[in-house]
């Protein structure tokens, strides 16, 4: 089964997509220590979790080879829509368009949770976070 990857959104498009599509989805592709130490998106106040499901896993770096298994033990199969987030939007663009060659129909938050680097070097341009998203901190 062919998916499709539909390609980039802006945090607030994801934000509005999530708010008004019941059967959508937010999956959180970083590591473990990225969720621990920066935070991560929040969708209570939409009655919806976040899923939390490292694409690139902590320390290695190595592709989770559970990925798909992980997903689908939460639940989220195809034809269910999925939006994708990393820090920065690549390794959430790597995921949707490889789940997209796995039956999935999914959508990349560019600029992620952190957003881009600005002139010296630090995050915080464009991302969920810089654009007033609801967040949280463990």
């Amino acid at each position: 089964m062919q998916g499709e990857f539909i390609g980039d959104v802006s945090p607030l498009q994801a934000w509005e997509s999530l708010q008004r599509q019941g059967e959508t989805v937010l999956v959180d592709v970083r590591t473990y220590a990225e969720w621990a130490y920066v935070g991560g998106p929040d969708l209570s106040s939409l009655n919806k979790p976040v899923v939390r499901i490292e694409w690139l896993m902590f320390p290695t770096m190595a592709q989770n080879p559970g990925f798909i298994k992980e997903l689908q033990a939460e639940g989220i199969d195809p034809p269910q829509v999925v939006y994708l987030l990393c820090r920065s939007g690549v390794r959430s663009r790597q995921a949707a368009e490889w789940l997209a060659a796995h039956g999935y129909t999914t959508y990349n938050v560019a600029d992620g949770f952190e957003g881009q680097l600005d002139g010296d070097g630090h995050r915080g341009m464009g991302g969920w976070r810089a654009v007033g998203l609801p967040w949280k901190q463990s």
